[in-house]
C-alpha cells in the first residue's frame, strides 16, 4: 500500500512516521509514504498558493492550480496509473464518516491513497470534482488543516494490511467486545485502595475468559 499525501506541511508526519509500528511497516516495505506539496508546483519568488475566496469571507483558500499539479505528480507515481486501484481523498467536516468497516475495505480493495490536505479556509472546491475525489471525516468536528485525519487514516488502514502488526490477532477491532486490560501487578495500591484484576484473568482458563469478555 501507498500513500500519496499531498500538504503544505510534510514535516508534521516525520515524528509518527518514524516510530512504532508505521516505521516498521515503511522500512519492512509494507507500506509507503510519499509527499507532494503544492508549493512545490508554482512559480514565482513567493511560491503563493492561497487567494481570498470569491463571494467574500474570512481566510484564505488554496488554489486549485498548484493543487492539481501535486495530485497529478502522485497520479503518475501511483502503481496501477490510476486504475481502480487508485482512490483520491478530499478531507471534509460533512464527508463519509471514517471508520474501522471503511479501513478494511480501503486495504482490501487499494494499492494507492492519495489525500488531499486542506488548510486555511479549504481547498479550491474545483479539485475534488475533477479527480472525483471521496469526501470523507474522521469525526464531527472541524481541525485546521487535513494532516491529522490523514494520519489518522494512515495509521488504522495500515493496520489491517498483513504483516505490519506483528500478531494479526492484535487487532483491537478483531478482538471480542471488551475494551478493558490488565496487566501487573495484579494487586493496584492507590491512596489507601485496592484494585484488583478480575480473577477470571488470571484463571488461565481460556474459554471462561472469552465467555467474560464477551459479556462485558
Amino acid at each position: 500500500m501507498t500513500f500519496h499525501i499531498v500538504t503544505l506541511f510534510p514535516k508534521m508526519f516525520d515524528s509518527y512516521l518514524s516510530e512504532s509500528i508505521l516505521k516498521r511497516a515503511i522500512e519492512d516495505k509494507k507500506i509507503s509514504v510519499k509527499f507532494y506539496n503544492p508549493r512545490d508546483y508554482t512559480k514565482g519568488t513567493w511560491r503563493r498558493v492561497d487567494q481570498k475566496p470569491y463571494g467574500g469571507g474570512p481566510g484564505m483558500v488554496l488554489q486549485s492550480e498548484p493543487v492539481i499539479k501535486a495530485v497529478e505528480a502522485a497520479l503518475r507515481q501511483a502503481q496501477d496509473k490510476r486504475s481502480k486501484k487508485t482512490k483520491v481523498i478530499f478531507f471534509s467536516p460533512a464527508g463519509k464518516q471514517f471508520d474501522t468497516s471503511y479501513a478494511k475495505t480501503t486495504a482490501k480493495k487499494f494499492t494507492d491513497i492519495i489525500f488531499i490536505c486542506g488548510r486555511y479556509e479549504g481547498v479550491d472546491a474545483r479539485v475534488k470534482k475533477i479527480f472525483k475525489a471521496e469526501e470523507v471525516s474522521v469525526g464531527p468536528y472541524v481541525l485546521t488543516g487535513g494532516e491529522l485525519p490523514a494520519m489518522v487514516m494512515v495509521d488504522c488502514i495500515s493496520r489491517q494490511i498483513k504483516g505490519v502488526l506483528g500478531d494479526f490477532a492484535s487487532l483491537e477491532e478483531s478482538r471480542v467486545s471488551s475494551s478493558d486490560v490488565y496487566t501487573r501487578p495484579a494487586i493496584l495500591k492507590y491512596k489507601n485502595k485496592k484494585y484488583l484484576v478480575p480473577k477470571i484473568l488470571l484463571s488461565g482458563h481460556h474459554e471462561k475468559i472469552d465467555e467474560w469478555r464477551k459479556g462485558k
